[in-house]
């Protein structure tokens, strides 16, 4: 189905920063100490950032089969919709709009605020409290000012991806180049300012261990490297996609890998496994010991900016699940309209960041965000699955570009994606259950919005 409307108006460079921008957020500042705590040693924390890079790797190369040969509106959605079906499709859309786009877009928005109070402590006051027991643990809702600050920063964002999906790719350029330019300032300072010890490389904590820890300190990693597959979901507007696409895939996850290894190389420096075991914010200590405080509000700075970019990388490409999905007609049908002057799904992003805006508001979004994690899994190893289904299914199908590694890269993706599903299932059998329950809501929306798309499409009698 081609996308009328859309324009192809964002080209390799942009691709790369919808990439790299939307993977680096606020993980790679703070997840080093769960890794530790669960697997004892550095050398296992970077085996496990390897084996969650080589694996997120395997599903960029999966997914760049797909991209380069359905390049439409929605990522993930098309490649569900067109291997398994429209159901299963919009119980994909259904989770990202209502939980984990949109959770996500409040996440990094509520963690841009929390690094600002570091230099503005009154972001962190009540602003008012709503008496209705809609809050945590079911009392009144606080607001601070900083959830109002972080409410701004979306409807912001959403404004300039409005008015254009260059000038929001523009912004994820300009803002990635930036993040990693500091970035890349901080592995240099650690690296040549500091007075290291190589021994650190070699120290250990009590920690967790085996299987149990390795599989948890890779669900931090896979967190930190989530976002790679993002630039799917704007294939429409991609130029010369069946080329960009399976390149900015690659070759944007390539370099994250190599900027995670990098950090933690700095990070490990300078500070031994007790040290980042104690740390909340890690590359923050780690440059306060180098360069006092300034060199820990400099890593502040850098994380807002991490932050940002990966904000806009989300509402730029989350907006076009939305929209895909109301395109089949499933889903509010003003979702499909597309600005006359702007090119853009206007309405699709207005929505989805409403709803973002509202979920900062609630509180509520992080709890909804590990409700979904396990369920959200399932849905994206069939996804990596399709290319195997579809090769049988649609062997006719024009395919630019095929999985190099094929079949062992989609299916090592998915084995492991069914080893973090079943060790979800058992670490946390209440979220996962919820997380089921959540995506399972959407059934009765689709079979009304399925039945009037049949009705609709039905030819009327003369």
């Amino acid at each position: 189905m081609a996308d009328t409307g859309l324009r192809r108006e964002l080209g390799l460079w942009p691709a790369v920063a919808i990439v790299v921008g939307t993977v680096i957020g606020s993980g790679i500042f703070l997840v080093p100490k769960t890794m530790v705590l669960r697997v004892g040693s550095v050398e296992m924390v970077f085996l496990v950032w390897i084996f969650g890079g080589l694996l997120s790797l395997a599903g960029a190369l999966t997914y760049a089969e797909l991209a380069a040969a359905m390049p439409e509106a929605g990522g993930e959605y098309v490649y569900l919709r067109e291997a398994y079906g429209p159901l299963w499709a919009f119980l994909y859309g259904w989770t990202q709009m209502w939980v984990a786009k949109s959770g996500s877009i409040a996440t990094l928005a509520t963690a841009f605020f929390y690094y600002l109070a570091n230099f503005s402590p009154g972001l962190e006051r009540v602003y008012t409290t709503v008496p209705l027991p809609v809050g945590p643990a079911g009392g009144p809702l606080e607001i601070r000012y900083g959830q109002a600050l972080a409410m701004a920063v979306i409807l912001s964002l959403a404004a300039v991806n409005y008015f254009g999906v260059r000038i929001g790719g523009g912004v994820q350029v300009v803002m990635t180049t930036i993040k990693v330019a500091m970035i890349a300032g901080i592995i240099l300072i650690g690296l040549g300012l500091a007075e290291g010890d190589v021994s650190n490389y070699h120290s250990s904590v009590s920690a967790t261990g085996g299987v149990a820890g390795f599989f948890a300190a890779l669900v931090a990693a896979l967190w930190a490297y989530d976002g790679w597959n993002n630039v799917s979901m704007v294939a429409s507007e991609i130029r010369n996609p069946r080329r960009s696409l399976p390149v900015a895939l690659v070759a944007g996850t390539s370099a994250v890998i190599v900027i995670y290894l990098l950090t933690n190389v700095a990070y490990f420096y300078v500070l031994s496994a007790a040290d980042v075991a104690a740390s909340d914010r890690v590359a923050a200590d780690m440059m306060r010991r180098v360069l006092g405080e300034n060199g820990a509000a400099a890593v502040s700075v850098a994380a807002m900016i991490s932050i940002f970019a990966a904000l806009n990388g989300s509402i730029l490409s989350g907006s076009r699940i939305p929209y895909a999905m109301a395109r089949d007609g499933l889903f509010f049908r003003s979702f499909s309209k597309v600005h006359p002057e702007h090119h853009t799904p206007a309405v699709s992003i207005v929505g989805l960041c409403l709803w973002s805006a509202l979920l900062v508001l609630s509180g509520r979004y992080e709890q909804l965000f590990t409700y979904v994690i396990f369920a959200s899994w399932i849905l994206y190893g069939m996804a990596a699955a399709a290319v195997i289904v579809l090769r049988r299914k649609r062997p006719e199908m024009e395919r630019p570009y095929r999985a190099l590694g094929y079949p062992v890269m989609p299916v090592l993706f998915v084995l492991v994606a069914s080893g973090l599903i079943a060790a979800t299932l058992v670490q946390s059998p209440r979220e996962s259950v919820m997380g089921i329950l959540l995506i399972l809501a959407g059934l009765p929306f689709y079979y009304y919005w399925s039945r009037r798309k049949k009705e609709h499409e039905r030819p009327k009698s003369t």
